[in-house]
């Protein structure tokens, strides 16, 4: 079993909590995440390790309410347990001092960029950080980002907190202007990163892509997290989650995730029906 000991609501929809789980603490890196199954009878489904704290053995995860599995974890509180966490799992970020790294996350695609971006500071890289959200109300992770960048820039949907735009309107800017760019690295909707990738793939600037927004079971069997990246077929999961964004391809991606409406429409129903969250 392994103890809640930290609860936050982020925004009404995104929760961060601390989870006791000492060798998950002291193994985990940057980019890697745990499959968890909330009770005996509950599906698997992961989440990426945001941070950890060896010395207190806690893990640090940020997820989404949006469907069965996330409702019955949030249904937890502080003191109570998740009946299994696996990991760490998949393959770590390739972390190097590069120069000037570029990190664009979009709505809670930013929790699964703070550790990439902390470690690509830690190895000494300038880190230039452009974050997105719909409304400033689900902004997240807004100052740690900060912390750890030598620039932020903030883009909302509606202009309630930075620009009003998408993020790809600044990146545009910062590219043309000939601002360094060795290495790009984002997290976000699939139609984001796409969109990301379309501004760096001309200048042949390397781009990296955290796939864990489209994993599913964490295991590889389900395929639900299929993708063709230079040709060949690979699972995000086993093989990733992080690719050669201008490897990817993007259509496919995208139409292999409408695969799941059906279930995900009964999922979200069932998060409807079961509004209470505890704190």
């Amino acid at each position: 079993m392994f103890k809640i000991v930290r609860k936050e609501y982020l925004n009404p929809e995104v929760i961060r909590i601390d989870v006791e789980a000492p060798l998950i603490a002291r193994k985990r890196k940057a980019g890697q995440f745990v499959v968890l199954r909330v009770f005996e009878t509950s599906e698997r489904f992961p989440l990426t390790i945001v941070d950890s704290d060896p010395e207190a053995g806690t893990i640090t995860l940020i997820y989404q309410v949006v469907g069965r599995s996330t409702v019955e974890l949030a249904g937890l509180t502080v003191g109570e347990t998740i009946q299994d966490v696996l990991g760490p799992l998949g393959h770590p970020t390739e972390v190097k001092k590069v120069g000037t790294v570029v990190a664009v996350g979009g709505g809670v695609g930013i929790a699964l960029l703070y550790p990439i971006a902390k470690a690509m500071a830690d190895a000494g890289n300038h880190v230039v950080s452009i974050l997105g959200a719909r409304n400033k109300d689900l902004l997240i992770l807004a100052e740690e980002m900060a912390e750890i960048s030598d620039r932020t820039e903030i883009i909302t949907d509606d202009g309630s907190s930075g620009r009003k735009g998408l993020v790809t309107e600044p990146l545009r800017e910062y590219i043309e202007s000939g601002g360094s760019a060795d290495q790009v690295v984002v997290v976000g909707p699939a139609i984001m990163m796409k969109a990301v990738v379309a501004l760096t793939k001309p200048k042949a600037i390397p781009t990296l892509v955290s796939l864990n927004p489209i994993m599913v079971d964490g295991t590889g069997m389900c395929g639900g997290c299929r993708v063709s990246v230079g040709g060949e077929t690979k699972f995000a999961c086993v093989d990733g989650p992080e690719f050669d964004g201008l490897q990817v391809d993007f259509d496919e991606l995208m139409h292999r995730q409408r695969f799941y409406l059906e279930e995900e429409e009964r999922s979200s129903h069932y998060c409807k029906l079961n509004p209470r969250r505890k704190t």
